[in-house]
């Protein structure tokens, strides 16, 4: 059976400018980057999670034809490439504080949910990025 997922991935158009954004600014670490083929390998992991990567793909070959390529391009800078990221954190307010310090820029405050407290934002390319401090659930 399935144990565990290793590596997510969202769409990247520049990939030296995704470094920039998810290793200079929220804080991940480069686990491989290689090229591969005619592709550039490139994940990223959070330190305190490093099982669990993320790939920053360029769209373009061999998995799409250039003319796609530059369609899936154009659907990532209106946010609809349907590329999403959900973080945890224990402390929303303090992490929020902290990214807005290192630059990401975050059109919402913290907002208590249901679930816990949380906020959202976009990468730079159009990839939705979610940040939840989450409630635990009531003892039985």
């Amino acid at each position: 059976m399935l144990n565990t997922i290793t590596i997510s991935q969202v769409f990247v158009p520049d990939q030296d400018a995704a470094l920039d954004f998810y290793v200079g600014k929220l804080g991940f670490e480069v686990q491989t980057d290689m090229q591969f083929g005619p592709m550039r390998f490139l994940t990223v992991a959070l330190p305190t999670d490093p099982g669990h990567a993320v790939l920053l793909e360029r769209p373009g070959p061999p998995g799409y034809s250039e003319e796609i390529a530059a369609q899936v391009r154009d659907l990532i800078s209106k946010g609809a490439a349907g590329g999403h990221l959900f973080f945890s954190t224990d402390d929303a307010h303090k992490t929020h504080a902290e990214l807005r310090e290192r630059g990401v820029e975050i059109p919402e405050e913290p907002v208590v949910q249901p679930y816990g407290i949380d906020f959202g934002f976009r990468d730079p390319f159009g990839n939705h990025v979610r940040v939840a401090q989450l409630t635990p659930p009531p003892s039985v």
